[in-house]
């Protein structure tokens, strides 16, 4: 129960941050593996409750016509298929060698979240719409499939940078990318059983009332001290787990 507790209450900071300023999987992927899950399953577990704050996010920006479902369609399907071959990759991988790798994907990333300077309007495209749907999307949909942390950011970095869509666009775009990128990874751990139920939907009860915290916050808190506090909770539990798994005396001569 107590462990429950805690991930209710680490999924509740994620949705609250990352509803703000992004960046809730650098908490919610560190907190799943310190509970003592295996790799596998605190990824696949991480999908499921991730996927309902994605869900939601498409659902509104569809109902509020931010986004078009003729336009966004293939660019979803682009995304849902290198989610989906990410995913299996995953699955192949040795479950010791993902002990080391998780954590190394997650420091990068929070360097990368933290020094990452604030989006755009660029409008200046740089790649035609096929090769952006051909290419780019896909990558970034296997990265979420094989980790997932700054999936959202990446999309909306890419829609800006490469293809000249306004900042507002392109986040919006990118709700409905990761939200397909969610799910194909979600069906993958769900028919390899890698999902931990109870786990997961404690914390898309705790994703659920930390985004809609953050929504009523939205215009009071400066996102940049946000990030400071994500990056510091993510790098502090990944010592701790460090520490705990003895990857010094791994490594020691």
């Amino acid at each position: 129960m107590e462990t429950l507790i805690l991930l209710f209450a680490a999924a509740l900071v994620a949705g609250f941050v990352d509803t703000l300023a992004g960046g809730g999987g650098l908490i919610t992927i560190p907190a799943l593996v310190l509970s003592g899950m295996p790799p596998h399953f605190a990824l696949g577990t991480n999908k499921l409750q991730s996927s309902i704050g994605s869900g939601t996010a498409t659902f509104m920006m569809f109902k509020k016509g931010r986004v078009g479902w003729q336009h966004v369609r293939f660019l979803m399907l682009a995304a849902f298929c290198g989610s989906l071959l990410g995913t299996i990759a995953v699955q192949f991988i040795n479950p010791g060698v993902l002990d080391f790798i998780i954590p190394g994907v997650l420091i990068v990333i929070a360097i990368y979240f933290l020094f990452a300077p604030p989006l755009h309007e660029t409008g200046i495209s740089k790649v035609s719409e096929t090769s952006y749907r051909h290419f780019m999307v896909p990558v970034i949909g296997w990265y979420d499939g094989m980790f997932g942390p700054g999936t959202g950011s990446f999309f909306a970095l890419a829609g800006v940078s490469l293809r000249g869509h306004g900042l507002i666009d392109a986040t919006a775009i990118a709700k409905t990318l990761n939200f397909a990128t969610n799910i194909a990874s979600l069906l993958i751990f769900l028919i390899a059983g890698k999902v931990v139920w109870l786990a997961g939907l404690a914390m898309m009860v705790g994703q659920f009332v930390g985004a809609y915290c953050g929504s009523l916050c939205l215009l009071r808190i400066n996102p940049k001290y946000l990030r400071v506090l994500v990056v510091t909770m993510c790098l502090a539990m990944l010592a701790r787990y460090v520490i705990a798994s003895g990857w010094f005396s791994k490594i020691a001569f």
